[in-house]
């Protein structure tokens, strides 16, 4: 019985020895074509089979392929892929890949589960790589460094207060009361942006007058996520590109990648921050002396005896603060602190062919320009793929993130209380400064003591946050000419945001009224998202590919807030239940979507695409929730340099484009319904009826474009042009318009009118230079858009602002959906428009002697109308800076606020601004095995800018993004931006970095 065993162990050596001989291994190494340096992580893999390899640190790879000859594909991010035919016999195969300056063989996203290369791309798509996102000059937050990244959109800062809060708007307007924020998905998770009150307005009493939209100045949720741990950003612009996403795609949808592992040895990644934060801009004060100090009193022919006291008695006052050198500024003062930052992560990333990780911690501490005031954020990311099987593949990620951000009192506000409404009718010459007990004055001059409201009130926001999810790609058939995969996915977004805002007792503005509040607010949300498809890919022959999608989606979210209001608190308290008085109100919402779609992709000889597709959804938002909308979408492509005619060794690639789609706003949580808000009616508690009528037959807002285009590839990519028109329109716009009073409403959720926007990007990109010791590259990027109202279906009125004897934005049939109108004399009149009237960015890169790099972006905003009310305070309270000088006659700040005319404070905002510069070197190292790289380097941010602008900074929104509506808050509209009304300023920053690889 051993014979027969013997023997088969024997037989099976020899086939295993014969399969051996059958096998050709080959090695070499991979390099970069100009310079020779080695490129790790390049898939190496043989055509036609999934066997392959990835080069190592040094560039580095073997594989083993059946004998006889084969071709090899050779692919890396960045540079152009290559076929590599190997002959039988071959042992050393080196190969230099040539940088795809085009990116045409770039992967770019077209639907939920397909993507196709940029080259046969028919959809404008921008994408930001890891190293133009944060590689120049980091921001403090992932959407600040957005800004002049993308044509096409408008991006603004609220304001400059620590932790962010930023406006997004592609393509112009295309809600007014619904969402005009693009989605975020994060590796495939739906990243919640909210941007949620804490309550301020108890205090404030800002939404009191002229304007019931929420004015807390919040922060956008988006910057929880750290750019530190982004790979690649793809912006899908227009309905035509995002029409697959349905009805969360009306404003556009950024997909983020973040980074992963690469097989081969285990990398680890050391970068620190240092740096300083300084106010960008200071409006000056007005110069003070006794006549200009009696001046405050009244005028000096005023024969009234008690003005003349109060005269009289500023003159004194100033007079000796003058002799005893105490003249201050306060604006300085306010807001002249220097911020240190401070920002370290660390990155581990590594695997082999079966696994793959990317472990990444991040702390980044930032003091804000303003005492007391600072940005803290802490995260820790955890990407892993692994391949079960060979045709198996599971990748997961997780992400946790612990912010805190400590913001001030800035903006709006009806009761004297913010520090810029309090120091814009505070003149030099009052002491606000503690004495030796610590003891603040009281403000003679305003309703606060600012000094006093900076240094013991709080406004803090915290968040936990936990992002996590999972994608499964299995194969479940293939052959020589087919592929099958499902693909499933899923994704949960949990954050808890705390708020806590206090005001003690003894504040100036307390001691009189409500003796001190404490305002805490406490909201929890969870966000998920489910999606399965299958996908087909049938390739019959070289010139022609078919793909073919279908697949469901699922998300629901709930969103839970509760704040609650204590005043009268125990002096040195802060608790709720150390008050006399407290009142909570809550706001709660769930929804649930979900979708149904299929696209089919057809590739002819890699030269002309065609794609089409269609998605149903329904939303529990919607007035009928159980009707699903149909949003279809077709594209098509043809590049005319790839077709056999084609003679112009110049021109590697020139594509022709079309593409159309439609997308949708589902209308916000409650339009549909009239609801009902808590109060106390003789000491029991009872309900009443909000004065907003819902609507049960309330449609979501629906989103059709037309996008046409040409891109150009010359001289081997190194001149590239891409240009585009498009066409959206809006119809079925949501809007709050007046009822009757008989009707027992105010005002009623309506679907009542269209909107239209057009627009032109131009994009060109040129390598002028390009060897061993200078590589020079250099983007221009051109956009602009114009919105017009096509349909009105109730009468013409103005929305956002403060009203029309300060400019307000006018919505009017046949007018533009950005216009500000206000009062001149007696007549309403056109006095703005807060659209730029283009836009313009330039970014640069230079490589000299291969380790030295500087990048910068330069990014130029001509027009677009900011309403100033910041200037219009400070000329009520006679503190401008140009106060005293003469315009028409008068003094500016006297003749501004008589003339009656509006327009004087609608102002252009246009600017140029250097956003990022930063000069970096990599260090040489050499005989050493544990640090593999160095890099060194300075940056600044936003520290150089040009404009004529009299303001803080020409970007700012009193109103901010989109905000949660609750139910003591209409939220924000999207076109409120461009209200100044004493932000928190504007800050740049300069930084040293260095980096170290293990």
């Amino acid at each position: 019985m051993l014979l027969p065993k013997t023997g088969l162990l024997v037989l099976l050596f020899l086939c295993s020895t014969l399969a051996l001989f059958a096998q050709q291994n080959i090695s070499g190494k991979i390099r970069d074509a100009v310079n020779g340096k080695p490129i790790p992580g390049v898939t190496v893999r043989i055509q036609g089979t999934n066997r392959g390899a990835i080069s190592d640190a040094n560039g580095s790879y073997q594989l083993s392929l059946p004998s006889g000859n084969n071709t090899l594909l050779v692919s890396f991010t960045g540079y152009k892929t290559q076929t590599v035919k190997v002959t039988s016999g071959s042992n050393n195969v080196d190969i230099t890949l040539e940088e795809d300056f085009a990116r045409l063989d770039e992967i770019v996203v077209t639907g939920l589960a397909t993507s196709v290369k940029r080259s046969n791309l028919a959809n404008t798509v921008v994408t930001i790589n890891a190293n133009q996102l944060t590689g120049a000059a980091p921001a403090q937050t992932f959407d600040a460094a957005l800004s002049g990244k993308v044509p096409g959109a408008l991006i603004t800062a609220n304001s400059g207060a620590p932790g962010g809060g930023i406006s997004v708007k592609m393509r112009g307007i295309t809600s007014v009361f619904g969402n005009s924020q693009p989605l975020y998905v994060v590796d495939g998770i739906f990243f919640n942006n909210s941007s949620i009150p804490a309550g301020l307005n108890d205090v404030t009493g800002a939404a009191t007058a002229g304007n019931p939209n929420n004015q807390d100045n919040p922060s956008s949720r988006i910057a929880d996520l750290n750019p530190a741990d982004i790979e690649n950003i793809e912006v899908l612009k227009g309905a035509s590109a995002a029409a697959l996403y349905g009805a969360k795609a009306a404003a556009g949808v950024v997909i983020i990648t973040t980074k992963k592992g690469r097989a081969g040895k285990t990398k680890v990644t050391v970068n620190h921050e240092t740096g300083f934060a300084k106010v960008r801009h200071l409006m000056g004060i007005r110069t003070f002396n006794a006549d200009r100090a009696a001046d405050l009193a009244g005028a000096a022919d005023n024969p009234d005896p008690v003005i003349q006291q109060r005269r009289q008695a500023f003159r004194d006052q100033y007079n000796a603060a003058a002799t005893a050198g105490k003249i201050f500024n306060y604006e300085e003062e306010m807001y002249g602190e220097t911020g240190l930052i401070l920002n370290t992560g660390l990155s581990i990333s590594g695997g082999s062919d079966k696994t793959t990780f990317y472990l990444a911690g991040n702390r980044r501490q930032e003091d804000g320009i303003v005492k007391n005031t600072g940005y803290f954020n802490n995260s820790a990311r955890v990407n892993i793929d692994h391949k079960l099987t060979d045709f198996i593949s599971l990748a997961v990620t997780m992400n946790y993130i612990h912010s805190n951000a400590d913001r001030g009192l800035t903006n709006n506000d009806n009761n004297g209380v913010t520090y810029g409404v309090a120091l814009s009718s505070t003149p030099d010459f009052v002491d606000l400064h503690p004495n030796a007990l610590g003891e603040y004055p009281r403000n003679p001059f305003a309703a606060s003591n600012p000094l006093e409201t900076r240094d013991k009130m709080e406004n803090n926001e915290m968040t936990n946050r936990f992002v996590g999810g999972a994608n499964l790609d299995v194969r479940l058939q293939q052959s020589k000419t087919s592929t099958t995969k499902f693909i499933g996915r899923g994704g949960v977004d949990y954050f808890n945001y705390k708020t806590a805002a206090l005001f003690p007792r003894d504040l100036q503005f307390e001691e009189n009224a409500l003796q001190g509040h404490s305002i805490q607010g406490n909201t929890n949300n969870i966000n998920t998202n489910l999606a399965g498809f299958l996908a087909n890919t049938f390739s019959p022959g070289e010139n022609l590919s078919l793909t073919s999608t279908v697949g469901a989606t699922l998300e629901t979210g709930y969103f839970d807030n509760i704040v609650t209001v204590a005043t009268n608190l125990v002096s040195g308290q802060s608790n709720l239940d150390a008050s006399a008085n407290t009142a909570t109100r809550q706001f709660r919402q769930k929804y649930r979507d979900n979708g149904i779609f299929i696209q089919e992709d057809l590739s002819l000889l890699d030269a002309i695409t065609l794609s089409g597709g269609v998605r149903f959804d329904r939303s529990t938002n919607n007035g009928n929730y159980k009707k699903y909308y149909v949003f279809p979408k077709a594209a098509a492509s043809w590049n005319i340099a790839r077709m056999k005619f084609w003679k112009v060794d110049a021109i590697q690639s020139l594509k022709l484009r079309a593409a159309y789609g439609q997308s949708a706003n589902v209308p916000p949580y409650g339009s549909k319904f009239t609801a009902m808000l808590g109060s106390n009616i003789g000491g029991y508690p009872g309900v009443l009826v909000d004065n907003l009528l819902g609507n049960p037959d309330i449609k979501p807002e629906r989103q059709a474009e037309f996008e046409t285009g040409l891109d150009i590839s010359a001289w081997q990519g190194r001149v590239n042009l891409e240009a585009t028109y498009y066409n959206k329109r809006i119809q079925d716009v949501l809007l709050r318009h007046a009822l009757p009073g008989s009707s027992g409403y105010a005002n009623e959720w309506k679907n009542s009118g269209d909107l239209r926007n057009k627009g032109i990007e131009l994009g060109l990109t040129v390598i002028p230079i390009n060897n061993k010791y200078v590589k020079w590259s250099s983007t221009f990027n051109w956009w602009r858009n114009r919105s017009k109202v096509t349909k009105l279906l109730i009468p013409a009125y103005a929305i956002g602002a403060f009203g029309n004897s300060l400019g307000t934005f006018y919505l009017e049939e046949g007018e533009p959906a950005t216009q500000i109108k206000g009062t001149v004399g007696s007549d309403l009149k056109l006095i703005g428009n807060s659209e730029p009237k283009f836009q313009m960015s330039f970014f640069d890169e230079i490589t000299f002697f291969k380790d030295f790099t500087l990048r910068f972006l330069v990014h130029w905003k001509k027009g677009g109308d900011n309403i100033n009310l910041t200037q219009l305070l400070t000329d009520l309270g006679q503190t401008s800076f140009d106060y005293d000088d003469i315009l028409h006659g008068q003094k500016a700040g006297v003749y501004r606020t008589g003339a009656g005319d509006a327009s004087i404070y609608v102002q252009d905002a246009s600017y140029v601004r250097i956003r990022e510069i930063g000069l970096y070197y990599n260090v040489p190292v050499k005989n050493t095995k544990v640090v593999k790289g160095v890099r060194l380097g300075v940056s600044a941010n936003n520290f150089f800018t040009w404009t004529n602008y009299v303001g803080y900074d020409p970007e700012v929104s009193n109103f901010g993004s989109n905000t949660i509506t609750t139910s003591t808050s209409r939220g924000s509209n999207g076109l409120s931006t461009g209200v100044d009304v004493t932000p928190f300023p504007a800050s740049k920053r300069a930084s040293f970095h260095v980096a170290v690889d293990f």
